[in-house]
């Protein structure tokens, strides 16, 4: 990591000269003869031997704590002291009610195990007089997870059990979670709900799956203890429920499963094997014939792993050269003589270094950053990107933006296999990842060793103790506690609290708290509520990403003071945040986000900062004026909240400036009229398609009331691909769509209308490939005609009786025709019907 180290420490000097040379006094020359050593120190690191890497890391990083102590040694000393800043109320309600869809992942083609799904399906399909639970249990990478998640998302299974529910069974899971996840299947998560005890929560889980013909699958059991504290929220007299279970220990499915209901997984033969390499390496296509015995004895020296076929066929995929076979070839040989060489008890370990140690430079401290994250953890790309950058890892490069940058480095990993992608945007970019507990294992002992200690992982019960020596604090237990144990790090450089449960963090642990880690980049603590924003907080100035909730309704001035910051992040229940700090002096911002209706200061008319500004929202509509529009003109996501008719009307902010914003690519408005019935806000209408910004790919729009015939705007949108209406966006009994529009949409939301009938065909949306309902009780049903649209992938429904059986017809119309290769088609009904 010491590239990386170096790379970030470069980029540090050279805004320090640039934008802050007022604290240097004397040092200037100092500071710009260090720039000029780092740069060859830099140039000697890439051409320099790869066992080299730690011990260059540690001078990288040693010169990073000293020119960032002297910074903030310099910045407190010209500043003083400030007044305690804070206030408010508000109170952020967990998360655990999103029900998220999105465009079915790509597929490479499943391989292996052909029998053993089958097997499974049949049996998880066949009527019993008990309540069956089925399991699969075998070795460490045979596979489990991979089968079970086929299984689940089988056609039949589909059919059969209208409730599928994927639970990870992991240790930062506490029962409350689970069954939290699983009720979300079945109602909205509420205050009320969060605050009910695990006995409480096991009997509502129960009374919803006493009638439902579900399939539960929870993912690596690894305990009897694992599956007693869950039992009780089953049905056992349900025999139309069914239970999937994976784990790695034979006495759990001995005590859960009957005989016939156990499956052990084997080994893959030599051809699956081969198969499956020749699908991670080769893309599934036909081998070259120089590189098939070669091929077919690595497949074979996997020892009938399937991931280490899958991490093994990432490093040959990047060692395929068309052009010089021979090259390639060799490659290949040296890879087969490597695996020879390694005891087959700890080939898998062997075949991750090895991975790992191959990757390019600039990849090595982004896979291992993924180990913060926990167990079973959906890691949002954007956030995972976002926080890269704020680590240093990202660089700079003309041809593309940071951001760019970062999913390409993503989309590497995912290349590689060391990724998995769980969710894809509808532009096929990663929305959400996790990473096999294999890897993440990986990453902790090599982020753990004494040469890197890059993170340390605090869980319930190791504490805060040795804390200087890491770089970055992952925490995963109770944050009120560790906070509590008086934690100190003076080269903690990232604080990342990933508890699961929100606490509020009392005034007087805020000032120690801030005060042991002055020295960080980044700051992910919404989990952790605080009652006001102290002194020590504007002290932080080497942040560059803030993640905060707050009972308060106002963003002090003194944020100010933080001028690296590159992501600020603030949650609160206030409808309201008064932001007082002057963003368009904080230079390096590109991202700022808020749950509130956020009142922003104006811009000064000959401001010339804002220019990096990519994500604003949300914003009020006063906020969004010619004078912000000019300054921000590099957005490209945007959220507005409040009145939506005065501001398109023009008597409030200034709509037309939208247009102006040539990289626009996202926009959410949200119409909120206060305390006053929402129906008085209703719209009469919306601005022309030309109005708009060109490049518009996603619009939400929220609590609208538009007419439904008002909707031939928004279908001339030209590059329109995802449209979400929420909360009576559109009113009104009859939907007839228009020729020649919506021709590149290709996710449609619609959620809470009183529309009855809706009248289309497969033309009026040529590219769509997923539909969401929401509480569309009305709506007799969906146009048939959508059935004949090949790319239509995924339907689903909730709350939406009258329309279900037009949605089954459109599934069995589906079947009956051919779906393209790696294709399927997805429907899903709530509550389920007969």
């Amino acid at each position: 990591m010491a590239d990386a180290a170096v790379e970030f420490l470069l980029n540090n000097l050279k805004d320090l000269l640039l934008n802050h040379s007022h604290l240097l006094t004397d040092s200037k020359q100092q500071i710009e003869d260090l720039q000029t050593d780092l740069r060859l120190f830099k140039t000697f690191l890439r051409g320099g031997r790869r066992d080299r890497r730690l011990c260059h890391s540690c001078h990288g990083q040693e010169a990073n704590d000293f020119v960032a102590a002297q910074i903030l040694e310099a910045f407190c000393h010209s500043r003083g002291h400030w007044q305690e800043g804070g206030g408010g109320e508000g109170q952020a309600l967990n998360n655990y009610a999103k029900l998220e869809v999105v465009r079915p992942p790509r597929q490479k083609g499943v391989v292996g195990f052909t029998d053993v799904a089958e097997e499974v399906v049949g049996h998880l399909t066949k009527e019993t007089n008990y309540f069956d639970v089925v399991s699969l249990v075998g070795m460490f990478g045979l596979g489990k997870t991979t089968l079970a998640w086929q299984v689940f998302n089988n056609p039949e299974i589909i059919y059969k059990f209208p409730v599928r529910i994927w639970l990870p069974i992991s240790y930062s899971l506490s029962n409350k979670d689970i069954f939290l996840a699983t009720l979300k299947e079945f109602t909205a998560i509420n205050e009320d709900l969060c605050r009910k005890d695990d006995k409480e929560l096991a009997q509502i889980v129960a009374s919803y799956l006493e009638i439902a013909s579900f399939l539960i699958v929870l993912n690596d059991v690894r305990s009897q203890d694992d599956w007693d504290r869950l039992s009780t929220a089953l049905p056992p007299n349900n025999t139309k429920g069914k239970i999937l279970i994976t784990s790695r220990n034979k006495a759990v499915v001995t005590h859960v499963s009957r005989q016939e209901s156990r499956k052990e997984l084997r080994f893959f033969t030599e051809e699956e094997s081969w198969q499956l390499l020749r699908v991670e390496a080769l893309c599934n296509q036909d081998c070259p014939s120089d590189l098939e015995d070669v091929g077919r004895w690595i497949a074979r020296n996997c020892g009938g792993l399937p991931l280490a076929i899958v991490v093994i066929g990432g490093i040959l995929a990047t060692k395929l050269s068309a052009s010089d076979m021979d090259a390639t070839k060799k490659e290949w040989e040296s890879i087969n003589t490597y695996l020879t060489k390694n005891d087959p008890a700890d080939r898998i370990k062997k075949f991750i270094f090895l991975s790992y140690d191959r990757l390019p430079y600039h990849l090595r401290a982004c896979f291992l950053y993924l180990g913060v994250f926990p167990e079973d953890y959906e890691i949002p790309a954007t956030k995972l990107i976002r926080m890269w950058i704020a680590e240093g890892f990202i660089q700079q490069n003309n041809d593309c933006s940071l951001e760019e940058c970062g999913e390409m480095y993503l989309e590497e990993l995912v290349s590689r296999n060391l990724v998995t992608v769980k969710k894809f945007k509808p532009n096929g970019k990663v929305k959400t990842c996790r990473i096999h507990d294999a890897l993440r294992n990986f990453c902790k002992g090599e982020a753990g060793n004494e040469n890197e200690n890059f993170f340390q992982e605090i869980e319930s019960g190791n504490g805060g103790s040795d804390l200087d020596k890491y770089r970055r604090l992952s925490i995963h237990s109770n944050g009120l506690k560790f906070i509590s144990s008086k934690p100190s790090g003076h080269r903690v450089r990232s604080f990342i609290c990933f508890s699961n449960e929100e606490c509020s963090l009392p005034s007087e642990n805020i000032p120690y708290f801030l005060v042991a880690f002055k020295l960080l980049r980044v700051l992910e603590a919404k989990p952790m509520r605080l009652a006001k924003i102290s002194n020590e907080m504007y002290q932080l100035v080497h942040a560059r990403y803030i993640s905060l909730s707050l009972d308060s309704s106002t963003l002090a001035s003194k944020f100010s003071h933080l001028w690296n910051t590159q992501t600020l992040i603030i949650d609160t229940t206030s409808h309201t945040l008064e932001v007082k700090v002057d963003i368009w002096k904080l230079t390096q911002l590109r991202h700022f986000k808020t749950n509130a209706s956020a009142i922003l200061p104006k811009p000064s008319k000959d401001s010339k900062y804002g220019v990096e500004l990519q994500t604003l929202g949300t914003i009020s509509v006063e906020s969004c004026t010619t004078e912000l529009i000019e300054c921000a003109c590099n957005l490209k996501k945007l959220g507005i909240r409040g009145r939506l008719a005065l501001f398109l009307e023009g008597k409030i902010g200034s709509f037309d400036s939208l247009g102006k914003i040539k990289n626009l690519e996202k926009l959410k408005l949200v119409n909120y009229v206060g305390p006053k019935a929402a129906a008085e806000g209703q719209l009469r209408s919306l601005p022309q398609s030309y109005q708009f910004p060109s490049k518009l790919r996603s619009l939400t729009l929220v609590a609208t009331y538009l007419s439904w015939n008002i909707m031939s705007t928004l279908s001339m949108l030209d590059n329109l691909e995802v449209l979400k209406l929420k909360d009576k966006a559109f009113m009104g009994n009859t939907w007839k769509a228009d020729d020649g529009g919506f021709r590149r949409l290709e996710f449609l939301h619609v959620e809470e209308t009183d529309l009855t009938v809706w009248k289309a065909s497969s033309h009026h949306f040529p590219k769509l490939r997923g539909l969401v309902l929401k509480k569309c009780e009305k709506l007799l049903g969906i146009p048939i005609g959508l059935a004949e649209l090949t790319s239509l992938q995924m339907v689903e429904l909730f709350y939406c009786k009258p329309a279900a059986a037009s949605a089954k017809r459109i599934q069995e119309a589906k079947k009956a025709t051919t779906q393209p290769q790696g294709y399927a088609f997805n429907l899903s009904i709530f509550p389920p019907t007969d």
